[in-house]
């Protein structure tokens, strides 16, 4: 089952779902932190600054906010241009502050990098190059343009100009590692939750298709009986009713719509099973259902069902859990996908583990890549160069993330190599359970099955 249908969230559309609220709070504990250190620099140090203009700065802030706070509900979620001007007037007003006092010889200069790094976690990366390049050129002009600090006694506050360089620099370097190391950083964490959802989604989704084959195979079940019961008196009325030609063909048709219902119902819970064993299957039945929609694609599926050494019991009885069926059936077709002729599924059990290898007879995968199998939202120009040999296949390592994500919250570990030991052998993966995580101990059944049960979780 491909995923085609699941994309990964922009980074744009993450970019709507700040709230205004949420930016008023933080521009209220800046201004309240420019109007401290303005007031303890005039009163405690004695510092000559431009008052009325540091105060304009900071009452442009404040107006601003009040007008947000009492136009817009406090639900608004900006938009990426209306995030992107929020964020932009932030740092202008901190680079005029700091042009009123000192430019780089202050040392709240730092304060530069609040603006960029909001802008790295939260805004698209076009609107983050934009505030970056914004900050580096606000730096550059504060190195040398700004209104010198002057202290009480009539002496120019600064730093050497060898300092004022290394200043400058630290801030250069700090603005391109922050904002990247942000970004990759959330980046990397938006990609996983986006995977982790896709996941959810993928499993929800097998569990109503397992729910509603559970529910027809129980119909069928239930309906079994009646319907033997139809046939078997139409069949009795047809023969007594040789002499009369208009019922006995109502007759017939009787037996052919009861054999017509029973067709149906088996035919609809074919993914069902038993209704009784819906939770619990032969490891056999759970391989075979899992590989059963990439059987008839143009690729020889073979299947080999037996241990590989002595001593090994019997076919073990597994949990017929849907994130077991899923993840193997997307591993068979990663498989299929990209074999030449042949996949071959191979199963083994013991007293202490059971294993699924699914193997290919294509290229396999490039060792530079090992590592990363499993790694969500791979690009698509890193598709086509990972899977050259199919250069139309459509993908994003979803389909791998969702089966090793499935399989590993069932107890199973994944190993992905290539096969060394056949020239014809491509892609290995292996899938191997601790006994303990996924063998079901049931009862030996003594009696009938009898009426069946509700279904309870």
């Amino acid at each position: 089952m491909t995923q085609a249908n699941i994309r990964p969230i922009s980074g744009r559309t993450r970019a709507n779902w700040i709230r205004l609220r949420t930016m008023i709070l933080l521009r209220w504990v800046a201004i309240i932190g420019q109007l401290v250190a303005i007031t303890v620099a005039q009163v405690m140090f004695g510092l000559q600054l431009a008052l009325s203009l540091c105060y304009f700065a900071v009452g442009v802030s404040i107006i601003g906010n009040l007008i947000a706070t009492f136009v817009f509900p406090e639900n608004k979620r900006l938009t990426e241009r209306e995030n992107l001007g929020m964020i932009m007037f932030d740092l202008l007003q901190i680079a005029f502050l700091l042009y009123l006092t000192g430019g780089l010889n202050n040392p709240f200069s730092l304060l530069l990098l609040g603006p960029v790094t909001i802008s790295a976690t939260a805004l698209s990366l076009r609107s983050t190059v934009l505030l970056c390049t914004t900050a580096i050129v606000l730096v550059s002009v504060l190195g040398f343009s700004y209104l010198p600090l002057i202290n009480g006694e009539g002496e120019v506050l600064k730093i050497p100009a060898l300092f004022i360089f290394g200043q400058w620099t630290a801030l250069l370097i700090a603005i391109i590692f922050t904002s990247a190391y942000s970004r990759r950083v959330t980046s990397e964490v938006h990609s996983m939750g986006d995977a982790l959802a896709a996941t959810q989604m993928a499993l929800a989704r097998e569990q109503k298709l397992t729910d509603l084959g559970g529910v027809v195979a129980a119909a069928a079940h239930e309906l079994g009986t009646p319907l033997a019961t139809i046939k078997l008196t139409s069949s009795e009325l047809l023969n007594d009713l040789k002499d009369q030609p208009e019922l006995a063909e109502d007759a017939a048709l009787i037996r052919d719509q009861a054999d017509r219902c029973r067709d149906i119902l088996r035919d609809m819970g074919r993914a069902g099973k038993d209704d009784l064993h819906l939770r619990h299957a032969p490891l056999e039945a759970v391989v075979a259902e899992a590989a059963e929609p990439h059987v008839d694609r143009g690729i020889n599926v073979i299947r080999q069902h037996a241990p590989h050494h002595d001593g090994a019991r019997d076919q073990p009885t597994i949990q017929r859990k849907p994130e077991i069926i899923h993840g193997l059936r997307n591993l068979i077709q990663n498989g299929v996908d990209f074999a030449r002729e042949t996949v071959w599924i191979e199963t083994d059990w013991s007293d202490r583990f059971i294993s699924v290898r699914i193997i290919d007879d294509g290229p396999g995968f490039p060792p530079d890549v090992i590592g990363r199998i499993g790694d969500p939202f791979v690009r698509q120009r890193k598709v086509s160069r990972i899977m050259g040999a199919r250069p139309e296949y459509e993908g994003m390592g979803l389909g791998l993330f969702i089966a090793k994500t499935l399989l590993e919250r069932s107890g199973a570990q994944l190993r992905f190599a290539n096969g060394p030991e056949h020239p014809l052998t491509g892609a290995v993966v292996e899938v191997i359970w601790p006994v303990s995580q996924l063998v079901i101990k049931t009862p030996a059944q003594t009696g009938p099955l009898g009426e069946n049960q509700r279904i309870t979780a």
